[in-house]
């Protein structure tokens, strides 16, 4: 078996951990999986590998000299590679991958993943703009750059000639199915005001029926949760929302059974797996335009997409309050795309990558 460290900032809540640990979960049916991440937070999700400690823990953000600022960090990444004698690295987002070309100095031998959560775009012009230099070195000098829509895999087969496609599967079990004649509409995320597109949102929640709200799960910084509460009250949606904070397990299941709708507002995403966990649900999907909800949605084949503006997806909103059979029709489309992301298809890709 292939000893395969997953390698990630911190395991706290978030898409990227969730997909990280779903996949190195799955992992282990194949390879001796460990997890490492740069902070010292519990894990959010479970973890069916042994965590090994970082010796100098750190919550990383996003700026220049990444190799500088976390320079002890990496070298302690080095010694992890060599110690638990590691064949594979996987290395979560830009910070880590950032560090591949010193990583390969110490571990020649191991085989160093890039994995690609977010759109390149974003990545480039937004996180990892004050890092470009150093981010774009990572990316050249990985083995592997697993990036997880047909728009992202082009953009970095602009950077490396190693740039594979490999979907995140679902990420939850399934248990259920959505009841499409309820009047709640569910909506899954963070609440990131800008990156989830919570002002949208809420934008959107002024104009539903009395008798419609949308139910939120999701938590986020104090700053976001505080300007949340304050748009909520902007928007005069106090009785249009219901927040529910972080859900798991079996409360998040019941949040999308009892939803008739799946609402997401995301300025930007890579492949957003909470449509997919929605999907599997048999929740129609209204999403905004972003080129992961592109990809899930196939572009508009499998969900109502809209631009990233209120009046947009309210037009697109509007009909599927007004017919049951609509959401039924879409209930189906859904349901039949979700199988498109089942585990075992994907997992035997990154089995194929790794061996």
């Amino acid at each position: 078996m292939k000893r395969v460290l997953m390698a990630i900032e911190n395991l706290g809540l978030g898409g990227m951990k969730r997909a990280a640990t779903v996949v190195g979960n799955a992992m282990t049916a194949f390879a001796d999986v460990q997890y490492y991440q740069l902070a010292d937070v519990p894990s959010y999700y479970e973890l069916k590998g042994r965590l090994v400690p970082a010796k100098h823990p750190v919550m990383p953000e996003n700026g220049a000299a990444p190799l500088t600022r976390y320079a002890v960090q990496m070298a302690d990444l080095g010694d992890v590679l060599i110690t638990e004698k590691i064949d594979v690295l996987i290395v979560n987002a830009g910070i880590l991958t950032s560090f591949i070309p010193y990583l390969k100095t110490r571990a020649p031998h191991v085989q160093m993943i890039a994995w690609m959560h977010n759109n390149i775009d974003t990545y480039f012009n937004q996180y990892y703009r004050e890092m470009q230099p150093e981010f774009v070195a990572g990316v050249k000098a990985a083995d592997a750059v697993v990036a997880l829509t047909e728009s992202d895999l082009a953009g970095f087969q602009t950077v490396t000639d190693r740039a594979i496609k490999i979907w995140n599967p679902v990420t939850m079990p399934i248990v259920g199915q959505a009841d499409v004649t309820s009047h709640k509409i569910a909506f899954t995320g963070r609440i990131a005001i800008q990156h989830k597109g919570i002002d949208i949102m809420l934008a959107v929640a002024q104009y539903l029926p009395d008798d419609w709200q949308i139910v939120i799960a999701g938590d986020g910084t104090p700053t976001d949760v505080a300007e949340f509460k304050r748009l909520i009250h902007a928007n005069h949606a106090e009785n249009k929302v219901v927040y529910r904070g972080a859900l798991h397990d079996e409360a998040l299941a019941e949040h999308y059974r009892q939803a008739s709708i799946f609402l997401a507002t995301s300025r930007w995403e890579g492949l957003p797996l909470v449509l997919v966990e929605a999907m599997s649900f048999g929740l129609p999907i209204v999403s905004t335009d972003n080129t992961g909800a592109v990809e899930i949605l196939e572009g508009g084949v499998y969900g109502e997409l809209a631009t990233k503006d209120a009046t947009a997806i309210w037009h697109r909103l509007e009909p599927l309050l007004h017919s049951t059979e609509m959401r039924r029709v879409l209930s189906s489309k859904s349901l039949a795309r979700a199988k498109d992301f089942a585990t075992g298809p994907i997992m035997a890709k990154w089995q194929q990558l790794i061996e």
